[in-house]
């Protein structure tokens, strides 16, 4: 029998990785070994260096699941993915070459989770308790919502204008949860995403925080993902 690939979750912006907690207990509990690390969220390059930093010490090969910006980390990772045998995106950005999340956030109008983001004197954006609560975690109980909200780390507002090199989707396997009453990322938008990655899709309705609300859901996702590239392998 293969033996399983070791999996590695991204947290987003505006979240840490205590956001995958009951993601790893139900993989931990199916034997996977699990890395959730914190991501700085100074600038995409110091992202992606953190994903290279932890994907080094994989002892073979790596699922990679992203969770909103945590998307944007691991595409970025492009053509040179130590490890990686596969991408697993959790109502995630996974934008094309060329492409910035400030453009195609521009494109539309602001969600509602983003309607009050606020930027400080260092250019960091948070996000606003009520738009926190009530629609970037909608669907998670309220009290659980207060506590994410009180850890949110601010994304550097260099994120929105970076442009995407080759994607690291164009080489590497994908699956995409589209969280259909997502109020951060259009769900339509998630869809996009998915089907011009050729991702394997499936539809939950969640709000943004998947992995948090569905975790039953999303952890099924990746053990799909994981048993595919164990028998490819």
């Amino acid at each position: 029998m293969t033996a399983r690939p070791n999996i590695v979750l991204v947290h987003g912006a505006w979240a840490d990785g205590s956001s995958w907690s009951a993601v790893i207990e139900r993989l931990q509990a199916s034997g996977y070994h699990v890395t959730a690390p914190q991501f700085p969220m100074t600038a995409i390059a110091d992202d992606v260096a953190r994903l290279r930093q932890v994907l080094d010490f994989q002892d073979g090969p790596t699922v990679v699941a992203g969770h909103s910006y945590g998307g944007q980390i691991m595409t970025s990772l492009g053509t040179d993915a130590p490890n990686v045998a596969g991408l697993v995106y959790i109502a995630a950005f996974g934008i094309d070459q060329g492409e910035s999340l400030g453009a195609l956030l521009s494109q539309g109008p602001v969600t509602p989770a983003l309607a009050h983001l606020f930027t400080d004197k260092q250019g960091f954006g948070w996000l606003s308790e009520d738009d926190f609560v009530h629609h970037f975690a909608a669907d998670v109980d309220p009290g659980k919502a207060e506590a994410m909200y009180a850890v949110q780390q601010a994304l550097a507002g260099s994120a929105f204008t970076d442009v995407m090199g080759v994607p690291a989707w164009k080489s590497l396997p994908s699956w995409y949860l589209v969280a259909t009453e997502d109020q951060a990322i259009p769900p339509d938008a998630e869809r996009l995403f998915a089907s011009r990655m050729g991702a394997t899709t499936v539809e939950v309705p969640s709000s943004h925080v998947a992995m948090v609300s569905h975790p039953d859901e999303v952890t099924q996702l990746i053990e799909t993902a994981a048993a595919a590239v164990s028998a490819a392998g």
